[in-house]
């Protein structure tokens, strides 16, 4: 299997579904990075991300590597090899355990869900984290909440680490999806930071689960290599964006003239804490609440930054 011609199979599979290659890196849960440099031929595609590939471009896994066997969509029990109850915070697959699907076992066609399988996964991975916590949930719970098989999750994402980098990513994506949405066409930087702090007010049931995903990523941060790059990227574009509409107060005069990058730093470190305080207090409990995070966030910004009014 020559490498290069696995990329110009995978480029054509690209230019089919009409996207650019950041968003088809994105909905097969990869680092653009490494789908470029697969693509330039500096790096090989791993078994899984073909058959992350396959599934969302249609076709079947065996048109990307050269021959007629295997399809895209849930693989047989004979197409990966693994422990199909253990826990997602078990052992990862080793890359041999995961080959294409057998030809003599062609997988029984299922309804795509949306989106595709791979998100699918991922994005119930997402959920059961948020209601059990990342060690507690097992690959049997991700297969049952997908109405598939054990077999076809480890044939998307074959190990711990993987699936756990691809849950990340799929956070760190929608989370800027939704702060771009929420601020467009936003143009006071006062109004776009109020913005920013709603957005990352656990007010809502669907907030207190993402927040809850995003605590217990944070503790796999401190433990994994992976998850911890990813952690680190994601806070210095978050940082980045919070410190880019301080910049642009400072210029309207909304802000006073400060250094917007530390600024960013005590602001973005402040929300984490207070929403850690919330997460511990149950609703309608004695404690910090939502509403009182939001306050202090206010008035936080106000003596921090907001320019005095003058005549």
């Amino acid at each position: 299997m020559q490498q290069d011609e696995v990329a110009a199979r995978v480029r054509q599979v690209i230019d089919s579904t009409g996207v650019s290659a950041r968003e088809f890196a994105r909905r097969i849960v990869i680092d653009p990075s490494k789908l470029s440099r697969s693509l330039n031929g500096t790096r090989r595609f791993t078994a899984a991300e073909l058959a992350r590939i396959a599934d969302i471009g249609g076709v079947d896994v065996g048109r990307l590597i050269g021959t007629t066997a295997g399809t895209a969509g849930d693989a047989t029990p004979g197409a990966v090899s693994g422990t199909t109850g253990s826990a997602v915070g078990g052992p990862a697959a080793t890359p041999s355990t995961v080959r294409a699907p057998s030809p003599s076992r062609p997988p029984s066609p299922s309804p795509s869900p949306e989106g595709g399988r791979p998100l699918q996964i991922v994005r119930e991975t997402v959920r059961l984290i948020a209601e059990r916590g990342f060690h507690a949930v097992r690959v049997a719970d991700i297969a049952a909440a997908c109405h598939t098989s054990t077999a076809a999750i480890h044939y998307h994402f074959p190990g711990r680490d993987e699936l756990l980098e691809a849950a990340v990513r799929w956070c760190m994506d929608e989370d800027t999806r939704r702060r771009a949405e929420a601020t467009a066409g936003t143009r006071h930087a006062g109004d776009e930071l109020r913005l920013l702090i709603d957005l990352q007010t656990p007010r809502t049931e669907q907030q207190r689960r993402q927040w809850c995903v995003w605590l217990d990523l944070w503790a796999e941060a401190a433990r994994s290599t992976t998850v911890g790059r990813l952690h680190v990227e994601y806070y210095r574009q978050w940082r980045g964006t919070v410190a880019d509409v301080i910049r642009r107060g400072i210029e309207q005069g909304v802000f006073r003239p400060v250094d917007a990058d530390s600024t960013a730093l005590a602001l973005t470190a402040l929300i984490d804490g207070l929403a850690s305080q919330v997460l511990a207090t149950e609703p309608g409990r004695p404690g910090t609440g939502a509403q009182a995070m939001h306050d202090a966030l206010l008035s936080h910004v106000d003596a921090a930054l907001t320019a005095p009014v003058t005549d």
